[in-house]
């Protein structure tokens, strides 16, 4: 069974320590540069903000300077660290797209500008990465493919930061889920510890994002922060749990996916700013912020049990109830986000 590898020694020391360490980083580091934030990174109301005023952005940095600060003292701390050049590839990958994101926050760059450092950044780390998922007969499929899922990835994260606290409810139980996962001996030591630093950095900004928020991710966070979820995501693939990397960010990539697709039969700019997705549509329809956000964090938490059993069970039979389910669960969400709540609509027959 998955869950009971003892080789793994230091998998329970490394989310004990990464995630009050990150959560104090982060949150410390967002004291700091906030003042900085305020006057030079004020994101203004476009037709994409659900935010009424300006309100200060750039909290990623402290995200990802806390996730990749406390990761490598404890790694060096604990004697863990990533294999060849994989390490280096995702630190550094992960640096290009949070500097990007930095300069796109202050003054947006062109979209294909932005789409080629993305992909090379992904790239980076697509080579470099250990572990397979398919068969030996189509490895020649693989590392395509992860290029596609970790590009579309780090782009669906961003388009998914579109409410107050969107971001910490898709993610946090995601992460920590992951995090238990590694504490249990059922994750790789070095993800584990990159994934329970990332759960810190989100909780420590999660106060200052709090309905109504003080302060905003920004692209310096979300562009960088998909790719390490991608990256996780993948690594727990490559370990037997293709089915649970499927499942536990199955809202995000459902939401964002299905929207791109539906703009572009509808012939929309894509790259252009909107409010089309179910959760900011679910907004229009009714719901309050915290009604939606809470949700979606229930149905993250849902969507974590079922990853789960499949990986305590997996057969062939649980592995398919458990798809089932997810997307039942998913394609519910889906569908209340946009129907109207039945109050919207006695207000507009009157």
């Amino acid at each position: 069974m998955m869950l009971l590898d003892e080789t793994r020694g230091a998998a329970p020391l490394a989310p004990l320590l990464a995630v009050p360490l990150a959560t104090a980083l982060s949150a410390g580091l967002i004291v700091l540069l906030k003042p900085l934030l305020q006057r030079y990174a004020l994101a203004r109301p476009n037709a994409r903000s659900s935010h009424k005023v300006p309100t200060p952005q750039g909290g990623g940095i402290a995200i990802v300077g806390a996730a990749l600060g406390a990761a490598a003292l404890l790694a060096a701390f604990l004697g863990m660290g990533l294999h060849g050049t994989e390490g280096a590839a995702l630190a550094l990958a992960v640096l290009v797209l949070a500097g990007v994101g930095a300069v796109d926050d202050i003054r947006p760059l062109p979209a294909s500008l932005r789409l080629v450092v993305q992909a090379g950044a992904v790239a980076a780390v697509v080579a470099t990465v250990q572990g397979h998922i398919l068969p030996e007969g189509w490895a020649w499929l693989e590392r395509p493919t992860a290029l596609v899922a970790g590009l579309w990835f780090v782009n669906l994260v961003n388009f998914m930061d579109g409410l107050d606290w969107m971001t910490v409810a898709e993610f946090v139980p995601l992460t920590a889920f992951l995090a238990l996962l590694g504490a249990a001996g059922g994750y790789a030591p070095e993800a584990t510890l990159v994934a329970g630093a990332l759960l810190g950095g989100l909780i420590g900004f999660a106060p200052f994002n709090r309905p109504v928020a003080r302060l905003f991710m920004g692209d310096v966070g979300s562009l960088p922060v998909g790719l390490i979820l991608a990256w996780l995501l993948f690594r727990l693939a490559a370990e037997g749990g293709l089915t649970a990397a499927l499942i536990l960010p199955l809202y995000p990539v459902a939401d964002a996916t299905l929207t791109l697709l539906w703009r572009m039969r509808r012939g929309e700019k894509v790259w252009q700013a909107h409010r089309s997705h179910f959760y900011q549509v679910a907004t229009v329809n009714g719901f309050s912020l915290m009604g939606v956000v809470t949700r979606v964090f229930a149905v993250q938490g849902a969507l974590a049990g079922l990853a789960l059993i499949t990986l305590l069970w997996p057969s062939w039979p649980v592995t398919l109830l458990g798809l089932v389910l997810a997307a039942g669960l998913v394609g519910w969400l889906l569908r209340l986000f946009a129907t109207p709540r039945p109050q919207i609509m006695k207000g507009a027959n009157r």
